[in-house]
């Protein structure tokens, strides 16, 4: 690889919003075109910028999390302990303290270089389209392909996301072995709020990633319960984490003040498949939770 792709990168323009919007088949070829140029410029870019780029691991998540999730890992049965730290706040949704609220501010500015990289990053269709707004998955199209950024983001979904969803939602069992991510960002007067849907996944992790000092008002996530007709709004702190049920009924409010930026993880079954709404929820063995599937990695992506 020579040290020019960085460069050519920096100098192609994104398609329009508008062309973004109506998923135009332009941009569709736009990336499948520079697909190449962009992840060598991401590892160019991650060469140029070695000594200034934090090194992504486990030390930004929680340590209760963190240690709990290591010891599971090494023994199973032990798994009780990751269980003890999520909250049910509304019926079928959990949070938890995921990020370290310390080391938020580390991972923030490791993520403001990547936007200020001026490498085109596709944004999410139809959610955001700013600068903070990105795909995270290699599935995608315009993907955030910086080597060391792939490797936390598996490691969150692997090592973290998967056996606590099957710890939570055994019925996902199966329906897991494939992932999903993008990054939102909530700001008044522009893309502020999200009508209420359900998700493409058997299961969704939304990560708040807000500093402790930057406060926020409305964006407050509402669940609906269908069974009860009642509905819970959730605010998020900084560097929590809720995990539900993709089929869970949900919307984002306005934001009215300040900005919410937030990681989305999706995990399904191969070719997008996800758990029948009849789906049997038995318990499933400990050491079966705490394993990683060898099934390849497919190309699905749901947008």
């Amino acid at each position: 690889m020579s040290f020019n792709q960085l460069q050519q990168a920096r100098a192609i323009a994104l398609p329009s919003r508008e062309a973004m919007l109506r998923r135009d088949p332009s941009v569709h070829q736009f990336w499948h075109t520079h697909k190449a140029l962009f992840s060598d410029a991401w590892n160019e870019w991650q060469q140029t910028e070695q000594d200034n780029l934090l090194t992504l691991d486990s030390s930004l998540l929680d340590k209760r999390l963190r240690d709990a999730v290591t010891q599971a890992w090494q023994d199973p049965s032990k798994d009780v302990a990751v269980k003890e730290l999520l909250q049910e706040v509304a019926p079928g949704v959990f949070e938890l303290q995921f990020f370290d609220p310390e080391r938020l501010a580390d991972l923030r500015e490791y993520l403001e270089r990547v936007w200020d990289a001026q490498i085109p990053l596709r944004p999410p269709y139809g959610i955001v389209l700013n600068r903070r707004g990105a795909m995270l998955d290699s599935r995608s199209e315009g993907y955030l392909a910086a080597p060391n950024f792939q490797a936390f983001y598996r490691e969150m979904l692997n090592t973290y996301m998967r056996p606590i969803a099957r710890m939570l939602f055994p019925e996902i069992m199966g329906y897991d072995t494939q992932t999903f991510g993008f990054s939102i960002h909530y700001q008044p007067n522009t893309d502020s709020s999200i009508r209420p849907h359900t998700d493409a996944s058997a299961v969704t992790l939304n990560i708040n990633l807000n500093l402790p000092d930057e406060a926020f008002t409305g964006s407050a996530v509402d669940f609906f319960d269908l069974a009860s007709g009642q509905k819970h709004s959730l605010t998020f702190k900084p560097g929590t984490a809720m995990i539900h049920r993709g089929n869970v009924v949900h919307a984002a409010q306005p934001i009215t003040s300040g900005e919410r930026t937030n990681f989305v993880l999706w995990l399904y079954g191969d070719r997008g498949q996800i758990p029948p709404q009849d789906a049997k929820r038995t318990d499933i063995d400990a050491s079966e939770r705490w394993t990683t599937p060898t099934a390849a990695l497919d190309s699905f992506a749901p947008f």
